[in-house]
């Protein structure tokens, strides 16, 4: 095999291979001696059928193997022997006009890796905003789970229902021109006044309410109600109330604990603690992390392959593209996210740029993630499959080195992120909740500067005026390695978080009639501290 470099700049190299056809010829005699022993032909006993039969029977498809073969070998060849690092799978073609028999001329294109100046790591000073779990907060995490665990006793019979009681109601509902629409009657729907399951300003028209009353009300549907025909307009409908009840007081003591299938009160206690404990580690190391990698990328700037920023470029916007789907004007959503594709652009660019410092800094100091931990995220991945599907991604992930890559990457990143942690000056300061994720919030609008010292531009610019962000809106875009997932506002406690999990609500909306839709921002990903800012809508639920 001959190579010749036909181009070397920057990080980019082109090379043409040259395959002879006696290389391709002696593969094609192997693959033959290797498949005969399993081909069948009338007239001659199993294994004994002649190469050249077989070769005339099979020589195209064996000689197309064998061009793939050589020609995955020879580029493996090409990388050892000149010490390249590619950056991404490199572009192979074969030359136009090949033929059986002759030599095949391949070109290689590929980007390869930087020569990544040895990161300092000398010299880190971090803080570490500590949040105490208060027993007031734990108080409330109760108060919060006895609520979900109310019993209903019914009412006196002349009680009439106010916020807070459970009515249950038989319904039929009418457009405006008095016509039943599909999906609009029900028997037996229970509802608690308050809880906003409910179309908007329906629960407030059933305040007042007795058992056995009749009654009208009238109603409009959201403008973003799942059903076509219904969402925007107007519609009544008429109620037959066949229940009143009232909560009755749950106490929060051991009898309620063991009703969620724990011993004690204390054990309880001991778990929402826990809980809390670790949605505020999370939010502790969330800004831990980027402040970290704050340092890092400004201490450092080199010429990163274009191929990877372009790859995790597409991955950014594919993602907010299908979240600019799902607003409520796709159009104005698109034309914003248009005007920002620079700033996301750049975003990329540093997630590459501290994805390949991070891996310098790992390798150099020996971080590794172990055999045993990569069986433990192989085994973790191959749950979301199905039992027939599992033993193929596990085989996917032992043969695609790539792939393999990408399943490690995360750990991998933890761990050199907790060997830089170690080896920082950390001072540690107590705050309040609130006032940690103000700090989190506040570095959201922010994005990081590309260029290094010496560049000519005045740093002071770096960060753009943070403006309100949309709820959750980018979150997606600057995760993956070198990018930490921010954690999540403090989760409303349910039952069915404590183990063993405890009986659920038994309240199920019916259907069309149900809460204005409330869309759910996807989990919070990356180092939100990149996303440029943006203009913000009324603040969506959280996930």
């Amino acid at each position: 095999m001959q190579t010749v470099e036909t181009l070397n700049e920057g990080l980019k190299r082109a090379y043409t291979m040259t395959i002879t056809a006696k290389d391709i010829d002696s593969k094609v005699d192997a693959e033959v001696k290797k498949v005969a022993p399993q081909i069948r032909m009338p007239g001659f006993r199993p294994g004994k059928v002649p190469a050249n039969l077989v070769r005339k029977m099979h020589g195209e498809a064996i000689a197309a193997d064998a061009l793939n073969s050589a020609i995955q070998e020879g580029v493996q060849t090409l990388i050892a022997k000149n010490k390249l690092r590619p950056a991404m799978s490199p572009s192979v073609s074969l030359g136009e006009g090949y033929e059986n028999g002759k030599d095949a001329e391949v070109t290689v294109e590929l980007e390869v890796l930087p020569e990544v100046p040895m990161p300092s790591i000398e010299g880190l000073k971090l803080e570490r905003l500590v949040i105490p779990v208060a027993d007031s907060a734990v108080e409330e995490q109760l108060k919060q789970l006895a609520g979900q665990q109310k019993s209903w006793e019914d009412a006196p019979a002349k009680h009439k229902a106010k916020e807070g009681d459970q009515v249950t109601m038989d319904f039929v509902g009418k457009t405006a021109d008095g016509v039943a629409f599909e999906g609009g009657t029900g028997t037996d729907m229970a509802v608690e006044i308050g809880s906003g399951r409910l179309i908007p300003g329906f629960e407030d028209q059933i305040v007042g309410v007795k058992a056995g009353d009749e009654k009208q009300i009238n109603v409009t549907f959201p403008e973003d109600y799942g059903a076509a025909d219904l969402a925007g307009k107007p519609a009544t409908f008429d109620l037959v109330i066949t229940a009143v009840k009232t909560a009755g007081e749950m106490k929060i003591d051991d009898a309620f604990a063991t009703s969620l299938g724990l011993q004690s009160l204390e054990q309880l206690t001991g778990l929402l603690k826990g809980q809390l404990e670790q949605q505020n580690g999370g939010l502790t190391r969330t800004h831990m992390k980027r402040k970290l990698l704050d340092q890092l990328a400004a201490g450092h700037d080199f010429e990163v392959p274009p191929s990877m920023v372009e790859a995790e470029f597409e991955q950014i916007w594919a993602q907010l593209e299908h979240e600019a789907g799902h607003e409520e004007d796709p159009a104005a959503a698109m034309a914003e996210l248009e005007s920002e594709r620079g700033d996301y652009r750049a975003i990329a660019e540093r997630r590459v740029r501290l994805g390949l410092l991070l891996s310098e800094i790992g390798t150099a100091n020996g971080v590794d993630v172990t055999q045993q931990e990569m069986n433990q995220l192989v085994s973790q991945a191959a749950q979301q499959y199905s039992p027939q599907d599992r033993e193929r991604f596990v085989q996917y992930i032992r043969s695609e080195p790539m792939a393999a890559a990408q399943l490690r990457a995360p750990l991998f990143e933890d761990k050199v992120v907790d060997f830089l942690f170690d080896k920082a000056e950390v001072t540690e300061r107590e705050v309040t909740r609130e006032e940690l994720e103000a700090a989190i919030e506040s570095e959201e609008g922010a994005v990081p500067h590309v260029h290094g010292p010496g560049c000519g531009h005045d740093h002071d610019h770096d960060a753009k005026p943070a403006k309100k962000k949309a709820a959750a809106k980018k979150a997606d875009a600057d995760e993956a390695v070198a990018e930490e997932k921010p954690a999540k506002k403090a989760k409303k406690v349910e039952a069915a978080d404590i183990e063993p999990a405890a009986p659920g609500d038994d309240l199920v909306a019916a259907e069309p009639v149900k809460k204005a839709a409330t869309k759910k921002a996807p989990a919070a990903k990356a180092d939100d501290a990149e996303k440029p800012a943006k203009k913000a809508p009324a603040k969506k639920k959280a996930d």
